[in-house]
């Protein structure tokens, strides 16, 4: 192993939607935390791990902090937030490029002045003007005493600055993790949470927010992962609203959420869904923790 081997834990935060799970998944080089264009599609911690000769990068993806609907579930991702600041070696504060606006300000006050801050300009390639970027960095330099500022397109993998940036500012020791594992959530946790992606992807605004996956059964026979799920709603219209005309909805949201599975565990899946009724879920702080929200 490398004598100056680095490793450390590196938060990810921002305002919802700037792209802090499309990134992850860049850094990690595996799709391991869901993405959608719609805020609050990750309401989980995740931990992305990525390994290399002079490395171990341990991410940690966290909830967009929520500004608005204040229920249980909100504040159960606003603390997860507020607790990853404080127990990281280096912190990723993205925001998108030419957009800095209240809600980014919001987070960035909850930024510690204890560790190094990178600040990750997102979505370069959306600039109509190139010339607009550096003057956006010098303004971003005088708000804020970032260790470094780092421009990328995380949706296409243009992030090869970043890791040497952040390396810099890991403590030197030895890898954590076996440096073949991506996360270190388990299987279960990833199946619930592509179920999920696909209904942020494939429904309307509302109904989402209101939805939470439970997996019932995961079990491995050879090859076949067999997966049973439920997806918990609040009301009875939006059970209907998710499994569609004649079970087309929900047809769609298995098929897809069946073979990204496929794919991440190299194996074929039995997958089947329900739909289930649990009114006023998100706002209950104990049912928010019986489905899991706020672990670690």
């Amino acid at each position: 192993m490398n004598t100056d081997f680095r490793t450390g834990f590196i938060a990810i935060v921002g305002r919802p939607n700037v792209g802090k799970s499309t990134l992850l998944n860049a850094l990690v080089g595996q799709k391991v935390s869901i993405t959608s264009r719609k805020p609050q599609t990750t309401r989980h911690r995740i931990i992305g791990i990525h390994s290399d000769d002079a490395a171990q990068f341990i991410f940690v993806d966290t909830p967009g902090f929520q500004m608005e609907h204040k229920s249980a579930l909100n504040r159960v991702m606003n603390k997860s937030v507020t607790d990853t600041l404080s127990n990281v070696d280096v912190v990723l504060f993205v925001i998108e490029a030419s957009h800095f606006d209240p809600r980014d300000a919001r987070v960035m006050k909850l930024l510690p002045d204890s560790r190094p801050v990178i600040l990750v300009i997102n979505k370069i390639d959306t600039l109509q003007e190139k010339s607009e970027l550096l003057p956006f960095i010098e303004r971003m330099a005088k708000a804020f005493p970032f260790a470094e500022i780092v421009p990328v397109t995380a949706e296409h993998g243009k992030i090869e600055a970043l890791p040497k940036a952040i390396r810099a500012y890991l403590p030197e020791g030895p890898p954590m993790y076996d440096p073949d594992n991506i996360t270190d959530r388990s299987e279960r946790f990833l199946a619930a949470e592509i179920i999920r992606e696909k209904i942020f992807r494939l429904l309307g605004e509302e109904v989402p927010y209101q939805t939470s996956v439970m997996i019932e059964q995961f079990t491995l026979e050879g090859n076949l992962r067999r997966i049973h799920a439920s997806v918990i709603v609040d009301k009875a219209g939006q059970k209907a609203i998710l499994i569609g005309k004649g079970g087309e909805k929900m047809k769609a949201i298995s098929t897809q959420a069946r073979k990204d599975m496929e794919t991440l565990f190299g194996s074929k899946v039995y997958l089947e869904v329900w739909v289930k009724i649990k009114s006023g879920w998100a706002d209950d702080e104990r049912a928010v923790k019986s489905l899991g929200y706020g672990d670690a």
